[in-house]
């Protein structure tokens, strides 16, 4: 396993993290299962436990708790609010009314007193940054929470969120969790650029692209993951998103075949391979998943890999763009496009 230093922290973190999102009711995952895949996954180096308090209505959490009881002090914590917990509208957000109830809420959940990284799990274009970032820091200044970051935030939120802690002498976010795979590269044209700028450590999630680079995806096998039953729409092949997803897999793995490596291995390599990238989220769903994913631990691609990779999707490219999750709300509602 390597180690890098998250953003300016100074925070030593392994290159692969440790993603709860399918532990609970999302992945089937019980507590047994869940505290041998925390087992597992600190025996092969990994020190960053990342989970949030919507995954399975704080059920994750839960179970995350249970597994790291006793050993606390070793992991480098990480949840995520922001995401509707409740059908009541201010049981979601970023203002100071909800994030202190759900950090309170999240740490009951987890059984701690403080989690190491606190992350905006969306941009929250009701509430503003100095509310959100005020908050922040004086959750840090009780001690609650050590550090704090944002999740998917498009490039220019990104900007203008560290101008606002300059501006109003606030603690301002030191973390950025973006999607990035080799198939959605998108964030190489705006995020990865400003993150870098500004020092930000960069975890990044769904880096085998929901499935499909984990190899069970190929052209004619029926589609079976996990992912595909309650996602049917991501894989459905008369989609042509997905055939170009499915056509760049398979010229994908025979380079991965020619380099003599996983589809894994090449997916997770070529991730943490970037100078911008501090670690990969990986999201098992049991130990076997998990043992396939950390033999990606110390992967290096060769420049002939990455130049292959290049030449099948381009660098800058989302195979699959009507799946971002950073698109701003005009793009989306035209009624805030329109006088």
């Amino acid at each position: 396993m390597q180690y890098r230093t998250l953003g300016r922290t100074g925070v030593q973190v392994s290159s692969l993290a440790l993603g709860a999102m399918n532990f609970g009711r999302i992945g089937r995952t019980t507590q047994d299962e869940a505290t041998a895949i925390v087992d597992a996954a600190l025996e092969g180096g990994i020190n960053v436990i990342d989970t949030a308090d919507v995954y399975s209505a704080g059920e994750s959490e839960e179970l995350v708790g249970k597994a790291i009881a006793g050993r606390r002090d070793d992991i480098v914590l990480a949840t995520k609010a922001n995401m509707p917990m409740s059908d009541e509208p201010n049981h979601q957000g970023s203002s100071r009314r909800w994030l202190v109830t759900a950090l309170d809420d999240s740490l009951r959940r987890l059984g701690v007193d403080h989690v190491d990284l606190y992350q905006i799990h969306r941009w929250d274009p009701n509430t503003s940054d100095e509310e959100t970032l005020s908050t922040l820091t004086d959750l840090q200044r009780a001690g609650k929470i050590r550090y704090f970051g944002s999740s998917t935030f498009p490039a220019y939120r990104i900007v203008q969120a560290q101008w606002a802690a300059r501006e109003h002498h606030l603690s301002r976010y030191v973390t950025e969790q973006p999607s990035y795979s080799i198939l959605q590269r998108g964030i190489e044209t705006h995020v990865l650029p400003v993150t870098e700028q500004y020092g930000l450590g960069v975890l990044v999630w769904s880096p085998l692209a929901s499935g499909w680079l984990s190899g069970a995806i190929r052209e004619g096998r029926e589609v079976t993951t996990s992912r595909s039953t309650f996602m049917p729409d991501r894989f459905d092949l008369s989609i042509p998103a997905n055939r170009a997803r499915l056509e760049a897999v398979e010229q994908l793995a025979k380079v991965a075949d020619e380099a003599g490596l996983t589809m894994i291995q090449l997916a997770l390599g070529f991730v943490t391979a970037h100078p911008g990238v501090t670690s990969a989220l990986i999201g098992p769903r049991t130990p076997d998943h998990l043992h396939a994913q950390l033999a990606a631990a110390d992967t290096v691609l060769s420049a002939d890999v990455l130049d292959a990779i290049d030449a099948i999707v381009a660098p800058g490219t989302d195979l699959a763009p009507h799946e971002k999750h950073d698109t701003p709300p005009a793009l989306l509602d035209p009624s805030l496009r329109r006088r």
